[in-house]
């Protein structure tokens, strides 16, 4: 597969004059060329770097990228024209699906679990979102339960809303198609111009949802801390080849109030501390995933919907205050028939509803977690019996027999399994 690295920034922010901003050095090397041997160690050779301001330098560092054992083509543009905008530029060069990255991220990421999901959508084009803790000032893609976009929301959001926060990661692959949708020798941004045009075109654009590492270095906050993760390095450990832990979340009494048979997104309220506990998890090599029981569904108080927007309310509430959840599981089913307006499709023996694990099987299949060195935090004897059922630690919100520890709250079992407390 050809990879296209759209190199074009300036680096104002960053305070940059003499070089591009993808030629910042991140522990001694240029960003560039991290993702240039990043890119070849899944086998891809050929890479097409697309610049413009200063793009002498990044020509004359990298040549023809004999050094490197891969073949580049640089392409100056000639004006601004953009993420998408400059893509035009190659179109006669390209002639199969081919890899995009923005030349100002630092990732680690594994690109063959990209191209297989790729491979498995009859799409014009596959997108990497995943969740971050600054949804608010981000673009964002909102997907369906098949993993197709299908809404483009970028940046400024409207106020009053909320969203899923799965952030366009500025990674994807597209289809040759793609360059019907771009104009010659216009200015135009993927986020903002050309994805949406192929959503409003009718065009299925899929979605990889991943809690690897991609992060740009935009500010120089983000640069300071994108580095310190290089170099110690968090962002080759979070690559999905490497298992992780989790700390599994029940919700209702956990993240939020418990809101009894009718729950609303209107009356939907984060606990107190809930998003410091949330953000003590994103700080660690954690992930923080909800597998949650709405059985209100089965029995018709509440439809799919209601459950997926009081989520959104959740992402949302969360991220404005710098924490994120890399997944939300949930089962809607209930077993026991009888209640008037029930959903018959959804009255079944489940295997996802707690205290089967189901749920927390699925999210280890997904995420590649490693469950013996997990935890499930719940409020029910449901939620500690799921949690064990799944060969993980538990520690319950309140004293419930079985858990292995208890904890106040949220804040009060993160610390405990974190070892902020020691």
């Amino acid at each position: 597969m050809q990879l296209v690295i759209i190199a074009g920034g300036k680096g104002t922010r960053l305070g940059l004059k003499d070089i591009p901003k993808p030629m910042v050095k991140i522990a001694g090397k240029p960003l560039l060329e991290h993702q240039i041997l990043f890119a070849k160690r899944y086998g891809i050779n050929e890479i097409f770097i697309l610049s413009g301001h200063l793009a002498n330098v990044i020509e004359d560092y990298f040549g023809n990228g004999e050094k490197w054992g891969v073949k580049i083509h640089h392409v100056v543009e000639p004006y601004p024209l953009g993420t998408a905008g400059c893509l035009k530029l190659i179109r006669e060069k390209i002639t199969e699906r081919f890899l995009v990255f923005y030349g100002d991220v630092v990732m680690d990421f594994d690109i063959k679990s990209f191209i297989d999901f790729d491979k498995s959508h009859n799409s014009i084009g596959t997108a990497i979102v995943h969740p971050n803790d600054h949804p608010y000032d981000s673009d964002l893609l909102e997907i369906n339960s098949e993993n197709i976009v299908t809404s483009v929301l970028p940046k400024p959001h409207d106020e009053g809303k909320y969203y899923q926060n799965l952030v366009n990661a500025a990674v994807y692959i597209f289809s040759p198609k793609i360059f019907d949708y771009i104009e010659n020798g216009v200015f135009q941004d993927f986020g903002k111009d050309i994805l949406k045009k192929l959503i409003d075109n009718g065009e299925i654009l899929a979605a990889y949802s991943t809690p690897e590492y991609i992060k740009d270095m935009g500010t120089a906050e983000r640069f300071e801390k994108v580095e310190q993760d290089f170099i110690s390095g968090k962002v080759a450990r979070l690559n999905k080849k490497n298992k992780r832990p989790c700390i599994f979340l029940d919700r209702d009494g956990v993240i939020n109030p418990d809101m009894g048979t009718k729950p609303s997104v209107k009356d939907f309220k984060l606990l107190p501390e809930t998003a410091e506990a949330v953000k003590i998890i994103n700080n660690s090599d954690y992930l923080a995933v909800v597998v949650t029981n709405q059985p209100m569904a089965a029995k018709g108080f509440i439809t799919i919907a209601d459950i997926e927007n009081m989520h959104k309310k959740m992402e949302t509430l969360l991220g404005e205050q710098g924490a994120y959840l890399n997944k939300i599981y949930y089962c809607p089913h209930h077993p026991e028939k009888g209640f008037e307006g029930e959903v018959p499709e959804l009255k079944i023996d489940c295997e996802c509803r707690k205290p089967k694990a189901g749920m927390l099987f699925k999210a280890a299949n997904d995420l590649n977690i490693d469950l013996k060195n997990s935890w499930m935090i719940g409020d029910s004897k449901r939620d500690i019996e799921a949690g064990k059922n799944a060969g993980c630690k538990t520690v319950s919100i309140g004293k419930i027999d079985g858990a292995d520890y208890i904890a106040a709250n949220l804040k009060d079992a993160v610390e405990l399994i974190i070892g902020e407390l020691k």
